[in-house]
């Protein structure tokens, strides 16, 4: 499992929010699964995190410099560097280490890469660097939406797992990454939101009295509430124009 960053959203108000994530960690490694985890802006920022006591199957990458960690059983290693604090304006991604000839080699790196909407410039870096650095595949972190922005190596942002707010919309999640013979076969998108967003935009222009608006209006609340699937909540914001 790797986990690029911003698993925290800034100072906790409760410190069981710390505790749970331990404990979480702690039922993977009964399932036998290692966990790989760098700390982004947000995680940073947070004075707390770097004291918890997790398992030892959950690895996590110093911010003093990059580090690079072989998956014990598989011929992969994860390279990878914590932010040191909130604001890292340097090109961290040029300092990573040389490939392992042999290995597949993954790239764990929280970054605004070239920039993205919304989000801070932090650890600005480009595409083409990434992929001239040699790896197989580069799992980023810190942009909330998914966005695949190479293939051959793929480097990826899966964006987060929950929607924070109603600009983040659409279904959230992470990216299982099924990898044969050293490369990548498939990726796919797994749903893991809890409340997802949605923002409906309804033309009444050709309703002619308050009933037609009430059922042009429930007619779409129906669809966006089935397109969320069975047992997760929706927050729906109504747009009503015309």
């Amino acid at each position: 499992l790797l986990i690029a960053g911003d698993l925290f959203d800034g100072p906790w108000r409760d410190y069981r929010t710390g505790l749970y994530f331990v404990d979480r960690m702690r039922r993977l490694k009964d399932a036998a699964i290692q966990v790989y985890l760098i700390l982004g802006n947000h995680d940073a920022e947070n004075r707390f995190v770097s004291r918890l006591e997790h398992a030892d199957n959950v690895r996590l990458f110093s911010h003093r410099k990059s580090e690079t960690v072989r998956v014990d059983g598989l011929d992969t290693v994860i390279h990878g560097r914590s932010f040191p604090q909130r604001d890292v304006s340097e090109n961290i991604a040029q300092d990573y280490p040389p490939p392992v000839a042999g290995c597949f080699n993954i790239g764990l790196l929280h970054t605004a890469c070239t920039g993205r909407e919304g989000h801070a410039l932090y650890a600005p870096c480009t595409v083409e660097q990434l992929v001239n650095r040699g790896y197989d595949y580069w799992a980023l972190g810190h942009v909330h939406a998914r966005e695949v922005l190479h293939e051959q190596p793929y480097v990826v942002y899966p964006g987060n797992i929950q929607g924070r707010n109603p600009r983040e919309t659409g279904p959230k999640g992470a990216t299982l990454v099924t990898v044969d013979d050293g490369r990548v076969v498939s990726l796919e998108e797994r749903p893991l939101d809890v409340i997802r967003w949605s923002v409906e935009s309804i033309d009444v222009g050709a309703c002619t009295d308050l009933p037609a608006v009430h059922a042009v209006v429930r007619e779409r609340i129906e669809r966006a509430r089935d397109a969320a699937t069975t047992g997760r909540g929706l927050a729906l914001r109504l747009r009503l124009v015309g």
